[in-house]
């Protein structure tokens, strides 16, 4: 791989590490530390992931517009600020608020850096991709593993630790991004806009499909929401709880050249790489759904890896090969922000079924709704073949 990509890499694994230290346990602080109750706790999740779809849509077009070293520096400058409050204040309700900031920085970077390595790595194909997507889950292996650590000493020094990881990323990304890729040309972009504009098919395409997969969100952020508090009313610690994480993290990169000869013959087939991916995820969640010990959520816990291994660089993989050309930081901006509406509104919709119905029954609904991302998966391309059908009349 390139240099180029080694740093981006780099930088998204402190990056997540230090993301990681939180979002597992925000559910859990709020909910057992500041005394609120899973539908509160799902709601400020909400705001939070509201925002981030805020940051990663601007995110994108700030990418497309300023070069994604500009849009980096400038959510990342943000997150510090954010953490730093947060370092201070997080009682109720400084708490909301402080979370809701980081949503929004944090939805910044992301989908620049994921347009990044497609501009500066444009050979890789899915590669690349894949390469970030192992950088955020080793970063997630390690980060709740350390914070496990971390909050049995004192849950508040997880806050501090995010920080330090964050002030670490900013001087990586101040010192080394700014070379990578080139700013883009406002005035080039303008003229393209009428391209753009004709060019409606594949923007169609991206919304299907990654319809599919914030309903593969909704679902997969019970993980870290009512999930982890139905582990810890089973007598289930939080240090294991944390452990879980980190069996997912460990696994993705161990297992990689376990899937790579499957991924290999399906390099080009990225639908079946999707529908093989969400048929293993709601395998996970029907083991999950009759878990009791903690060996069983271990077991769900390999299954779910082994689907999103599938599913999760595939999706940007396709937003790359389907973005018309100068406009990838937006089509990355999408798929991110389709991501962070389904942590958006999992949470909520994950803790008002568990009131309603139990945990049980909630996770039997939601895996329902795998079935129309299945649907989406095998028809995003509809609107590629009229127009190309169109366009041989």
């Amino acid at each position: 791989m390139p240099r180029a990509v080694w740093l981006l890499i780099i930088g998204m694994f402190i990056n997540v590490t230090g993301n990681s230290f939180l979002w597992p346990l925000h559910t859990i602080y709020m909910h057992d530390y500041l005394g609120q109750s899973l539908t509160m706790a799902g709601f400020v999740l909400m705001i939070n992931a509201g925002t981030g779809v805020v940051g990663n849509l601007l995110g994108g077009y700030l990418f497309d517009r300023i070069g994604g070293y500009k849009s980096i520096m400038f959510g990342t400058i943000l997150s510090v600020f954010a953490l730093i409050l947060l370092t201070i204040w997080h009682d109720w309700p400084e708490y909301i608020w402080i979370v809701a900031i980081l949503g929004f920085s944090g939805g910044i970077v992301f989908p620049s850096m994921y347009a990044m390595v497609g501009s500066v790595w444009p050979e890789g194909g899915r590669r690349a991709f894949n390469a970030i997507y192992l950088a955020q889950n080793v970063g997630v292996a390690i980060g709740p593993a350390i914070a496990g650590l971390v909050a049995a000493q004192n849950i508040n020094y997880i806050f501090t630790a995010n920080l330090i990881t964050y002030i670490i990323f900013f001087i990586i990304a101040a010192v080394f991004y700014k070379n990578l890729a080139k700013t883009p040309n406002v005035h080039a972009n303008a003229s393209k806009e009428k391209d753009v504009k004709n060019q409606k098919a594949p923007f169609y395409a991206m919304m299907i499909v990654t319809f599919g997969y914030l309903l593969t969100w909704i679902v997969y952020v019970q993980w870290t929401t009512t999930i982890s508090t139905h582990v810890l009313e089973l007598g289930i610690t939080l240090k294991q709880y944390s452990l879980l994480w980190t069996i997912n993290g460990l696994l993705i990169v161990l297992a990689q050249p376990l899937i790579k000869p499957i991924i290999t013959r399906l390099e080009h087939k990225i639908k079946a790489q999707l529908i093989i991916g969400i048929v293993i995820f709601m395998g996970s969640f029907v083991v999950v759904a009759f878990a009791e010990s903690y060996a069983m959520f271990i077991t769900s816990m390999v299954i779910l890896t082994i689907g999103e291994m599938f599913v999760w660089p595939a999706v940007p993989t396709l937003a790359d090969q389907l973005a018309p050309k100068g406009r990838e930081g937006f089509y990355q901006g999408i798929v991110n922000s389709m991501a962070t509406v389904g942590r958006m509104i999992g949470p909520l919709i994950g803790g008002m079924l568990v009131q309603s119905y139990g945990t049980q029954m909630m996770i039997f609904i939601l895996t329902s709704l795998m079935f129309f991302a299945i649907a989406t998966s095998l028809l995003y391309d509809i609107p590629l073949k009229k127009s190309q059908m169109n366009n041989s009349k």
